[in-house]
């Protein structure tokens, strides 16, 4: 299991399009692939899911993945959201 806190660097936050994006980079390892943001935890390859959060520009979260590509998928959201 990997586990990484992020700051999210994008100037609108996580809204409608980059969570669509989030799902779709998550949804494309086999591992599972969780944001956690407080005592959330939410499966990143649920869309519906996903759009629970309210994660604005500079909020921390944790990526959370286990599998057997974890630490790729890891590394790929971390680069997503701390993409400016």
């Amino acid at each position: 299991m990997v586990k990484k806190t992020v700051t999210v660097r994008r100037e609108a936050g996580l809204e409608a399009r980059p969570i669509a994006m989030l799902v779709q980079k998550a949804s494309q390892f086999s591992s599972r692939v969780y944001i956690e943001v407080g005592s959330k935890s939410i499966n990143a390859k649920s869309i519906m899911g996903m759009m629970t959060l309210r994660v604005g520009n500079g909020d921390q979260l944790v990526v959370v993945t286990e599998g057997t590509d974890e630490e790729a998928a890891a590394k790929e959201i971390e680069l997503y959201l701390e993409a400016q």
